[in-house]
């Protein structure tokens, strides 16, 4: 059995991950790129604390589009900023601290 070395509990009882997601402060925009392109960039995320890789997965199979992460940012190819704030709120980060421009 592994053991959570932020909070000593078991990984299967581990709240740490849950206890982050309610304190980022996360910002979801759209800049145009390369002939004309739309992506959205979701950036806040603290890297240590929320696994961004299998974040991104969700986010891209939720929007039906391609993406990755950078420099701790999440890219995602095209203007999805409103269903974002939606498939993270349902993954427990707190409506009031995403903040789309």
């Amino acid at each position: 059995m592994k053991i959570c070395e932020i909070c000593g509990l078991p990984k299967d009882l581990c709240v740490c991950e849950e206890i982050a997601r309610e304190v980022q402060k996360v910002k979801v925009y759209t800049v145009r790129r390369r002939f004309g392109k739309l992506m959205t960039i979701v950036e806040g995320i603290d890297e240590h604390d929320i696994d961004i890789r299998e974040l991104t997965k969700t986010l891209k199979s939720k929007c039906a589009c391609g993406g990755t992460s950078k420099k701790g940012q999440i890219e995602l190819q095209g203007d999805h900023k409103r269903k974002v704030k939606e498939v993270l709120a349902g993954m427990g980060f707190s409506s009031d601290t995403i903040e789309i421009k």
